[in-house]
């Protein structure tokens, strides 16, 4: 009897207190499942991943003339196409991106807003290409938590598309309505209401633990209070 009455009290309160919460795990996990990734990752819409083939007969600078260039010890170097040029993008060991001219070897600026825009209505597979407004990047935020100082190129699309684009000119970030909408259920999911990417605050440490004893106080009162009857013929 003590332990009937301790479960359903345990059992009573629990519910109460974590059960709406109960319902957001529930609800954001659904919402979640149906929304395909690609489209919460823009792919539908920006091709990010599309890269111009490097000219066969053109002449590339040596990497020891990129190296010796360089602030600092590299670590990465990657040749690529930008707007129709051969690039040579360095890493140093520091984490920081530089951008030289493939064929001289000189270093080359931050990309500008001209730029950027360009980058983004290049990667865009919609049609018509639609008005952008570019506006500079110099803080992570909810949204984009890339490399900044970046460029954010305001797409006039029904999906509000944003494209993030860094200062060597790579796409860092594609957001639309449906990232939006994934986030935001994630930010409930996960109960980390500011930032959205935390999945270990206190909070869920706390409520996972409560849904858990709920779930055993649940399992007790089933137990006895499953019909006597059923027991004994079973028993039988």
């Amino acid at each position: 009897m003590r332990l009937h009455i301790g479960a359903s009290r345990l059992h009573r309160w629990l519910a109460l207190v974590i059960g709406v919460q109960l319902l957001l795990w529930f609800s954001s996990g659904l919402v979640m499942s149906l929304l395909p990734i690609d489209r919460v990752r823009g792919e539908h819409l920006v091709d990010r991943e599309a890269a111009a083939a490097l000219p066969a007969s053109a002449r590339y600078v040596s990497p020891q003339a990129i190296i010796a260039a360089s602030d600092g010890p590299v670590r990465a170097l990657r040749h690529r196409m930008l707007l129709g040029r051969p690039v040579v993008e360095t890493e140093t060991g520091s984490g920081a991106l530089q951008l030289y001219d493939g064929a001289t070897g000189v270093r080359l600026p931050p990309i500008d807003a001209r730029q950027a825009e360009a980058i983004a209505l290049g990667a865009y597979r919609g049609t018509p290409a639609p008005d952008a407004a570019v506006e500079r990047v110099t803080a992570v935020s909810t949204e984009y938590k890339g490399r900044v100082p970046a460029w954010r190129v305001a797409l006039a699309d029904a999906d509000s598309t944003r494209i993030y684009v860094t200062d060597t000119g790579t796409i860092a970030a594609v957001r639309t309505g449906t990232w939006r909408l994934y986030d935001f259920f994630w930010g409930l999911h996960i109960m980390d209401w500011s930032e959205h990417e935390n999945f270990n605050t206190p909070w869920l440490k706390a409520f996972a633990f409560g849904g858990l004893a709920l779930a055993i106080a649940g399992t007790i009162l089933l137990y006895l209070r499953w019909p006597r009857r059923k027991r004994r013929r079973a028993e039988g």
